[in-house]
């Protein structure tokens, strides 16, 4: 099931041997990144705490990369504990940090305002603290529209006032506030800061997706779970909006295109020397509705979708979509995928892992049953079949946690085949 495809740009990034650490990159949209940096030419090294994210996913990330795995390792590191993230970057040299990892949930952040503040705003200070002391200054940072808030108008251009109204965008901004004080007190830091809007759909393999803990927030991964019989029906978050069909108008973007605009990214940081702190939009610059991502998504999974109408969510935007000239003129960056194919890749996924990573009878790839883990039903005796029989640890998702691999939490890909020789190196 290798990715035997290389983008552009591969060959330089090769010859040049870089190195790039990506944190959270076990989750939705990092671990799509990881896969991207691998097939054309990084080398990635992942650190995740494995909060809200799976170790599977890096695996299967490996066996889609075949021969640039080999390029691949991976650590359970929380970023709040500085003196394992201080071991990592003592170990190897890293050109580029790509920072994803953090929490994301608008409600809880409203509900739990402190433990967006410690994971979100103490954990990146850790990391830029870390990558100072060692001379790494480039850096791609995750942000959000969500530093927005609720424009009185769309689409957002880079220069529309940072308003966020709810702790998570709150946490983003502080970040890019951090960031551009960086800058502005040592000129050799280069910072790119995305704004995502509305990330969707999955990798076409259908090997890679988002499968988020408990009731999803966002729309689409919703959507599928109504979709495979999970939840009985969607409910509508308002219907009375002043938009074509009533509903709520979002700017949706596969992550394959939020992936690459990263890899896009990068490359500005090591060929502009004068790029300093600079934010872009990631989106495709339309707008579509709640009713006509439902749609939509029928069409391409052949699943009615049974919809109930409640009340508008205390502040959410009316229309919110993106202008994205900057990156495409900048970045050389433009989303290529419209709404059916992310339908079209979010429905691969949701068929074949209906409950994520730990669907019980998720694929069989090369003729094996896999559960979760690409090419390596069982290690050391136990099977790998992402969080069945031991779906949390200490109330958090684990997605497999518990019988993965991993050597104290610790481990280097070889190949796809992913076997142990021993000394924890998957080979």
């Amino acid at each position: 099931m290798a990715v035997e495809k290389t983008a552009p740009g591969a060959a330089a990034a090769a010859e040049a041997g870089r190195t790039v650490l990506v944190t959270g990159g076990a989750g939705y949209i990092g671990s799509h990144a990881v896969l991207q940096l691998l097939l054309v030419g990084f080398r990635a090294v992942v650190v995740d705490n494995l909060n809200n994210s799976s170790e599977l996913a890096v695996r299967r990330v490996a066996a889609l990369a075949g021969d640039h795995s080999r390029n691949l390792s991976f650590h359970k590191i929380d970023l709040r504990d500085k003196g394992a993230l201080e071991m990592v970057f003592a170990s190897t040299r890293f050109d580029a940090v790509v920072h994803f990892a953090g929490l994301k949930a608008v409600g809880e952040s409203v509900q739990k305002p402190l433990l967006y503040y410690d994971n979100n705003v103490i954990g990146t200070i850790n990391l830029l603290e870390v990558m100072s002391a060692h001379g790494c200054k480039k850096l791609v940072f995750s942000s959000s529209a969500a530093v927005y808030g609720s424009p009185k108008n769309s689409p957002c251009t880079e220069e529309f006032p940072l308003t966020p109204n709810n702790p998570y965008g709150k946490t983003k901004l502080v970040v890019e506030d951090i960031c551009r004080d960086i800058y502005r007190s040592d000129p050799e830091w280069k910072i790119i800061l995305l704004r995502y809007f509305n990330p969707v759909g999955a990798h076409p393999s259908g090997y890679l997706g988002e499968d988020p803990c408990g009731i999803p927030n966002n729309l689409m991964p919703y959507v599928q779970q109504v979709a495979v019989g999970r939840r009985p029906a969607l409910t509508v978050l308002g219907n009375d909006y002043a938009t074509r069909d009533g509903t709520g108008v979002r700017d949706y973007i596969h992550v394959v295109d939020l992936a690459d605009g990263h890899i896009a990214a990068l490359q500005k940081l090591f060929e502009n020397s004068s790029i300093g702190c600079e934010a872009y939009n990631l989106g495709t610059g339309r707008g579509t509705s709640v009713l006509e991502i439902v749609k939509a998504f029928e069409k391409a999974s052949g699943k009615k979708i049974p919809l109930i109408f409640g009340a508008r969510r205390p502040g959410d935007a009316e229309i919110l979509f993106s202008v994205t000239a900057k990156a495409e003129r900048e970045l050389n960056w433009k989303a290529k995928y419209g709404i059916d194919e992310m339908c079209r890749d979010q429905w691969n996924w949701a068929s074949k892992n209906p409950y994520g990573y730990g669907s019980p009878d998720s694929t069989k790839q090369n003729g094996h049953q896999t559960n979760g883990s690409v090419d390596s039903p069982r290690q050391n005796g136990h099977h790998t079949n992402g969080s069945v029989g031991s779906p949390r640890r200490n109330g958090h998702c684990g997605h497999g946690s518990a019988d993965s691999p991993r050597r104290n939490g610790h481990y280097a890909y070889g190949s796809s085949d992913s076997r142990q020789n021993g000394n924890g190196r998957l080979q």
